[in-house]
């Protein structure tokens, strides 16, 4: 890239207001955002109207503009313009992890085929940089689990939960009052959020795309103070946990769900909007990466890191893709589980294995087993609306 990076920003909420905050900082002339492209001309802002345009093709078409950097909510309209960008011959910067995770696969080919490249630390873990590690420190065939607290939001409501006692709605909303959590918080308390974040680093892991739409998630948003409780009572905490395994017969399993951590467990201590991610490897074991999952300042340091890189040529190599011996996704996995339901025409829905602990009263029912991946993603959508709370044990 040339020694000045004249960068075309796209949106300017908390993160990109983040990112021009942390730039005024650190970067001094070498790298300057010469335009914003947004969606509301009324709305207030910090910088001169000069620097604003409603046109994304005022960005997308400027040759002096030789890095965009896309910062946007709306997963469709991130896909055109890093779509459009890279076609442009654009170095790219995205932190769209919904966008991300349902086009990863199309977007390592327009990489390759318009020689740029696009970067997207900060999709995955916040300034946790687990993407860079994994292309380069973990860039071999040893890599047997990863295992995270891969979203800040839901990992505030269950501190908040847990360590004090307040109820899942106050929970949610101090997140949203402190900008961990959105309006709508969905993609984050449906595990949606997380979901998407450990597709992208599966790529980058072990070589494969999965589509999001073919791996199991469940959220936290039916949890309750019952939960809570038997999970204290057994000496444990529940987290929102993604995980990705290699199995023994050249498969990988996936999937997110709420998890009842031992205190052993490096993730039992990660509280609020905080992130933790265990890397586990054949030879040297374990390994913890820890760092703030949620907030501006977090997310925007992840895009200047991808934005310096870039000013050195730096690009993934995708080096798992590469590999002879590729694996395959399946479901076939067995988990062991706490169910708690309220009718039994819910718990109906599951297919236990084996149960191992069942309890009924007036007001709380649960049931302990383990149950397949296979058989929880065949029923996943029809969980919606219902009163039940799932919870890897």
């Amino acid at each position: 890239m040339k020694d000045k990076i004249s960068i075309g920003l796209f949106g300017f909420g908390v993160v990109a207001q983040g990112l021009v905050h942390v730039l005024k900082q650190t970067q001094g002339d070498r790298i300057s955002i010469k335009k914003i492209c947004v969606k509301d001309p009324d709305k207030a802002r910090s910088l001169p109207d000069s620097m604003f345009t409603l046109d994304e093709d005022e960005l997308l078409l400027d040759e002096d503009i030789n890095l965009i950097v896309e910062l946007i909510d709306d997963a469709e309209a991130s896909y055109r313009i890093v779509k459009k960008s890279l076609q442009a011959g654009k170095q790219t910067v995205s932190a769209n992890k919904k966008m991300l995770a349902a086009h990863l696969d199309e977007l390592i080919l327009l990489q390759k085929e318009h020689h740029v490249s696009l970067l997207y630390e900060p999709s995955s873990c916040g300034s946790i940089p687990i993407i860079r590690n994994l292309e380069e420190y973990y860039d071999n065939d040893l890599l047997q689990s990863i295992t995270g607290i891969l979203n800040g939001s839901s990992n505030y409501i269950l501190s908040k939960m847990t360590g004090q006692g307040i109820d899942y709605a106050e929970a949610l909303h101090q997140a949203q009052e402190l900008g961990f959590a959105e309006s709508n918080p969905t993609l984050d308390v449906e595990g949606i959020d997380a979901l998407n974040k450990l597709v992208i680093i599966t790529v980058h892991a072990f070589g494969l795309y999965v589509s999001p739409g073919n791996v199991f998630s469940f959220g936290i948003s039916t949890i309750s103070a019952q939960d809570i409780r038997f999970a204290k009572e057994k000496g444990r905490k529940i987290k929102l946990v993604g995980q990705v395994r290699k199995n023994q017969d050249n498969t990988l399993s996936m999937y997110v769900i709420p998890r009842m951590v031992s205190q052993e467990k490096y993730i039992y201590n990660v509280e609020d909007e905080f992130n933790g991610v265990v890397i586990k490897g054949a030879f040297y074991d374990k390994q913890f990466m820890f760092g703030k999952g949620a907030g501006g300042f977090p997310t925007s340091s992840a895009v200047l890191s991808d934005i310096t890189a870039l000013g050195y040529d730096y690009r993934y190599e995708y080096k798992k893709m590469k590999l002879q011996n590729r694996l395959e996704f399946s479901n076939q996995g067995i988990v062991h589980v706490y169910l708690r339901y309220a009718v039994e025409s819910d718990f109906a829905l599951f297919r236990f294995e084996e149960i191992r602990e069942r309890y009924s009263s007036a007001g709380f029912n649960y049931v302990t087993g383990l149950i397949t991946l296979e058989n929880l993603q065949q029923i996943r959508t029809q969980l919606s609306g219902r009163n039940v709370f799932l919870a890897e044990i």
